[in-house]
């Protein structure tokens, strides 16, 4: 074995180390994510401080493998895409809140009310990407002026992170544009997501492209075999039987059946509530539905008496009867504007791959 074929293989072996370092950080990442949504509610009750604070615990965590001005360069990158976002809903009238950062996973805004069509959904997920490009274009403009190495380096990463965003898998970026374009991109992302974890050997886009592929096929798979069938929601609620037996109200045996009156409402965030009522029991509760249906009926399937520590109660198990209901007006969306939508991601995704050609170009740009 000469030389040059120990170098390249201590290189192998040098990138595989890399590799494994953001595995386990990555997996560390999205463990924290699941496990203690305790601490990023907390962080997210500090307005101000919130946004600072979890930029420098990015910042820190990514200087664990970059250096520090590397490191915080990576991290105004994705600040400015945020704040991309947060434009483009202020813009739309939806309030958000300042961007949270989690380290090895980028960051993400919390929509305090969701958009209510696709063309408003597309809107904002465009902020992200064309401010962010506009913040590597004068990152790579700066870099240029000043004949520097890490600048140029840091508007590559920029003009790389934009155009991974614009993959149409959920919930990157473009997954939500698609939903303005033509939601067919989303078998383009579902095939091409494989092509980009092949390349880029990433266990946290295997872990997106996994969710997003279960995520297609209960929607257009298990959803569409239960489209037209009955499924029932269950639910118990329970009252004191001691006051209806005081008051001489007469209680239904066991095996009694009974449909109940109900109304049934959405909330801003889109959750449907149902509201039962009975006035001879004095029922009067809310379910809120798992997903938006439509309600057929609500039905008292049985009177049961069961005996408690602090007394006799009787035991309503109660089924709501519903179909599953989609939004088909959600994606509706006039040909002009899937046009206007379909031409800017086309072409915001040819000037990002140009730019990032460019920045390759310049004489100080060093790849590793």
């Amino acid at each position: 074995m000469n030389d040059n074929e120990l170098q390249n293989k201590e290189v192998d072996k040098q990138g595989q180390k890399e590799r494994s370092k953001w595995w386990i950080l990555g997996t560390i990442g999205i463990f924290i994510l699941s496990k203690y949504k305790a601490v990023f509610a907390l962080l997210k009750s500090a307005k101000f401080l919130t946004p600072f604070i979890s930029m420098m615990i990015s910042v820190g965590a990514y200087a664990l493998i970059f250096p520090i001005q590397f490191s915080i360069g990576l991290v105004l990158m994705i600040f400015i895409h945020e704040c991309g976002h947060v434009i483009a809903a202020k813009r739309k009238g939806l309030p958000v809140s300042a961007p949270l950062f989690i380290p090895f996973m980028g960051a993400l805004i919390n929509m305090k009310r969701h958009p209510q069509d696709a063309e408003t959904e597309a809107y904002i997920a465009y902020g992200g990407p064309l401010v962010g490009t506009m913040g590597a274009v004068g990152t790579l403009g700066l870099a240029m002026y000043l004949e520097s190495s890490l600048l140029v380096t840091i508007a590559y990463v920029g003009f790389f992170i934009n155009l991974l965003n614009l993959l149409p898998i959920h919930p990157l970026d473009g997954g939500r544009i698609s939903v303005a374009v033509t939601r067919w991109l989303w078998l383009l992302g579902l095939i091409g997501g494989l092509a980009v974890i092949v390349w880029l050997k990433s266990i946290l886009f295997f872990i997106i492209w996994v969710f997003f592929a279960i995520d297609l096929y209960q929607k257009y798979v298990l959803k569409k075999k239960h489209a037209d069938k009955t499924l029932p929601v269950t639910f118990e609620f329970k009252k004191p039987l001691e006051p209806m037996l005081q008051s001489g109200m007469m209680i239904p045996g066991e095996a009694h059946r009974r449909e109940i009156a109900f109304t049934t409402y959405s909330k801003l965030d889109g959750t449907q509530i149902v509201d039962v009522h009975w006035d001879m029991l004095d029922l009067h509760e809310t379910i809120e539905m798992p997903s938006q249906a439509l309600i057929e009926k609500v039905e008292v399937t049985s009177f049961k008496q069961k005996m408690e520590e602090s007394g006799r109660y009787l035991h309503l198990p109660v089924v709501v009867s519903a179909k599953p209901f989609e939004n088909d007006t959600y994606y509706e969306v006039k040909p002009a504007t899937r046009w206007k939508f379909g031409l800017l991601y086309v072409g915001l995704a040819l000037f990002l791959l140009w730019m990032m050609s460019i920045a390759t170009q310049l004489p100080f740009f060093v790849s590793r």
